[in-house]
């Protein structure tokens, strides 16, 4: 009995065992499957938050293109038109020419040919080569000049808004000739136009003179390199631009980053002689790296080519516009250089262009009544000549037309 007893303690004790690793298993089996669960969970939920980052990701870059191809560009484009002709230097004889029985003086006539041609663009330029004293300083011709203010009406009534004061005959009157001139030019200001190359202050020289036109702002600087040996007074340097390349650049860097279009006016080179000469070569250089987009040169009395340095248009001489030079045929052939300004503008940033560069020549007629006098002065468009005007006009035009063409081949002319 008390064996059966002692095998039933033992039988109990290996079940109690035997129950005890059971639940032990189950115990570890519950642990493990918690944790198996909560790997695979967490497994889970990072595959799924990777994915929805890629999603995300993939989103955006369709969202980004979508908006680049929604997105279009603004566009502005506007444009001007410009033409310049050469030397205004009115000999005795013109302004004889024009003197009327009131003892004023009529211009008019005298371009009335060129005005409609004048007239039709935005901006033109001319160079003022004899200073504009007016009659109460006395009249004079060569080689000290004084013409009457006259001619600065006529001009500006056909269509002339751009004018060069900076020239060889500047001095010619003195300083007060030079304030004469500017008290007449500095009334024309308010009525858009601009005036470059002799101030009155250097406050004035200094001035930042800046226009607009048709959504184009432009600036006009001028210079000469010539003064006929007469002298500045000192201490008033700002009468007359003298050409200095350290004051150029001072003056160009002043304007180049506040208007569209900068011209610069060039009274420079050799009298009459149609190639420029190495001086005319080296500032057109210069000129051309401090990103000047025009230069309008004159002086020579004739014709010289029209040529492009990169982006920069370079007019080596426009020649004679309105002048009595005797009976050289050169210095009676005026050049009538063109061009249209086109400004573009892509989202707010402006590149301008010169288009259509285009030449055409006028021819100063008079009637010789001696080698040195004349009367009849007219300026005329060589498609309005004929042969009793002008004997072989159509040779002549060509040949000097050669002369502005020879060095580009972008430049524009029509044949007669």
């Amino acid at each position: 009995m008390a064996e059966k007893i002692n095998n039933k303690q033992v039988n109990n004790k290996v079940k109690k065992k035997l129950k005890l690793k059971n639940n032990i298993y189950v115990y570890l089996s519950l642990v493990a499957l918690v944790l198996l669960s909560f790997l695979l969970f967490n497994f889970g939920k990072k595959i799924f938050s990777s994915k929805e980052v890629e999603d995300k990701e993939e989103n955006t870059k369709v969202e980004e293109k979508v908006e680049e191809k929604e997105h279009t560009p603004v566009v502005e484009e506007t444009e001007l038109s410009l033409i310049m002709v050469g030397d205004c230097l009115i000999h005795g004889s013109i302004y004889l020419d024009a003197r009327k029985s009131d003892g004023s003086y009529d211009f008019y006539k005298m371009i009335d040919l060129i005005k409609p041609i004048i007239s039709s663009y935005d901006l033109a330029f001319y160079n003022q080569e004899s200073i504009l004293g007016g009659t109460s300083l006395g009249l004079s011709s060569y080689p000290r000049f004084n013409s009457p203010q006259e001619v600065g009406e006529a001009f500006l009534d056909a269509g002339f808004n751009l004018v060069s004061l900076a020239n060889n005959h500047t001095l010619d009157m003195g300083e007060k000739g030079i304030r004469s001139s500017l008290e007449y030019w500095d009334k024309k200001e308010e009525q858009g136009i601009m005036t470059a190359g002799s101030y009155s202050s250097f406050e004035d020289r200094d001035k930042v003179v800046i226009m607009e036109k048709n959504g184009i702002t432009y600036a006009l600087l001028s210079y000469t390199t010539n003064t006929n040996g007469l002298n500045r007074p000192k201490g008033k340097e700002y009468l007359l631009n003298v050409y200095d390349p350290d004051q150029v650049k001072k003056d160009i860097e002043r304007l180049r980053d506040k208007v569209d279009l900068l011209m610069v006016a060039m009274h420079w080179g050799e009298e009459y002689t149609h190639t420029p000469n190495s001086e005319q070569e080296e500032i057109a250089q210069y000129l051309a790296s401090l990103n000047v987009d025009i230069i309008i040169g004159h002086h020579p009395h004739v014709i010289q080519p029209i040529d492009f340095i990169g982006k920069t248009m370079v007019i080596y001489s426009l020649g004679n516009f309105i002048a009595s030079q005797g009976t050289y045929e050169a210095r009676h052939v005026g050049l009538m250089a063109s061009v249209k300004v086109h400004k573009k503008t892509v989202d707010g940033v402006s590149e301008i262009t010169l288009l259509e560069p285009t030449a055409d020549l006028e021819y100063m007629y008079s009637i010789r009544s001696g080698s040195n006098s004349a009367y009849g002065y007219e300026l005329y468009p060589f498609d309005q000549l004929n042969d009793k005007l002008l004997k072989n006009y159509k040779s002549i035009y060509d040949k000097y037309m050669s002369i502005v063409t020879k060095r580009s081949d972008k430049i524009l002319f029509k044949s007669l």
